[in-house]
Order: structure tokens, then sequence, then C-alpha cells
């Protein structure tokens, strides 16, 4: 791919008005994402790490879902629970006339979707590792469940909550088959950065050359994530 990009042109690429605007968009929809896998991720997490081992089998075999199953599988089960026709969708259609499908508030559900497991997990082997010991001592000493989730539970997670975090918008920047299937390829609405390099290799869209810059632009973000979790991590535990 490396050989392939055309380095004369690379900036005027990367600032083309299409390429801006779907790489607008991911980071957007992306953002989006990464806020609700914390919201609805951290509770889950905390349930998982706390709960018997036969519960906590169940809800962790029900998070990890999304990572094994197939992109398009994932989209398909979207449509299925949230579409104009789905299960949830449908009586929500009916009363308030709104759909999430092909929409882009669609694409932060993909995105949350094949994101939260990263996240979830992540967060989950850190809360049992640190144990329930310093939390028992706080309560002892007088101090109420929510005083203990932010002064003691929090501060013993942070780098945890911050590795998942990262993955999981990495994770969600580049989504693709369940966005595709769940939310569409309208440009400027559901074209994020991953459906606009395909896009581009169907002859609509963006240009190939634009496709490459683009391709080289998530591979360096990907790159730069691993690299600066591993070596911050390091730092951590020294």
């Amino acid at each position: 791919m490396l050989t392939r990009v055309r380095w004369s042109t690379l900036g005027e690429d990367l600032l083309s008005p299409t390429t801006l605007q779907a790489l607008w968009l991911s980071l957007l929809t992306a953002a989006c994402s990464t806020l609700a896998c914390l919201v609805l991720g951290f509770p889950l997490a905390l349930v998982i790490a706390r709960a018997s081992a036969r519960l906590a089998a169940v809800l962790r075999a029900a998070v990890m879902v999304p990572l094994v199953l197939p992109p398009m599988v994932g989209g398909l089960a979207l449509l299925s629970l949230l579409g104009r026709s789905g299960v949830v969708g449908r009586p929500i259609f009916e009363a308030t006339g709104l759909s999430l499908p092909y929409t882009t508030a669609g694409v932060v559900v993909a995105q949350t979707f094949v994101a939260m497991p990263f996240l979830v997990i992540t967060l989950e082997g850190v809360l049992r590792t640190s144990g329930q010991g310093h939390e028992w001592v706080a309560a002892s000493l007088g101090a109420n469940r929510w005083r203990v989730l932010t002064r003691v539970t929090l501060p013993l997670v942070a780098p945890g909550l911050v590795a998942g975090t990262v993955l999981a918008f990495a994770r969600a920047m580049g989504e693709f088959g369940a966005t595709a299937l769940f939310a569409g390829n309208s440009q400027g609405i559901t074209r994020t950065m991953p459906l606009a390099i395909y896009t581009a290799y169907n002859g609509v869209g963006v240009s190939q050359d634009s496709a490459l810059a683009l391709s080289l632009l998530l591979l360096i973000s990907a790159i730069v994530i691993v690299a600066g979790l591993r070596s911050w991590r390091e730092e951590a535990v020294r």
C-alpha cells in the first residue's frame, strides 16, 4: 500500500472536501460511540467482575458475541432488532416515527455494537485484578457507594479504563461491515472513512488516490495507538 500512495499529492488528497467530510464524520461518530461504550460498558464490566462465576460467564459470552460475529451478520442483527420492522425498532417507529437505520445515529449504534467488547473485556480484567479489598475498607470507614466508586474504584482501574477507551475508539474508527448494512453508505450522512475507501474502488465517492491516503491515515493511527498504549502501560507498571 505504501508503494501505491502518490506522495506528491498526499496533502491535496487528504484535504479534498469529500475526504475531509469522511474523516470528520468518522471522528464524530467514533467519539460518540466511544462515549456510549463508556456509559454502557463501565457498569456492565463492573457487574461481570463482581458477579458469580456462572453469571459472569454468561454475561461475558454475550459481550464477546460481536467480536466473533461476521460484521455483516452483526449489521443484520441490528436491523432485525432496531430496523423499522425490527423487534424494538418497529414499536418505536410506529409510536414516534423515528428510525435509526441509514442515519448518522445508526452509524454510532453500529460502531458501539462492535467496539464495546474491547472496553468491557479490558476493564473487567482490571477490575478482577484490583479486587474488592480497598472498596471494603473504604465502605467500613463510612464511605457511601458513590464515594467508593469515585475515590477508590475509578482511580484503581484508570489504566484499564484508558486502554479500553482508546481501543474502543480505534475499533469504531475502523468499523465497516455492520455500518454498511445497518446505516448504509450515504455521503455526508453515513459514509465514514472505511466506507469512503470501499466506494472509491467501486468508482463512487472519493478518488482512489484519496482512498489510499485515507488508508494510510488509518494505518498510521492504528500503529500510533498500539505503540502508544504499549509504552504507556510499560511506564505505568514501572
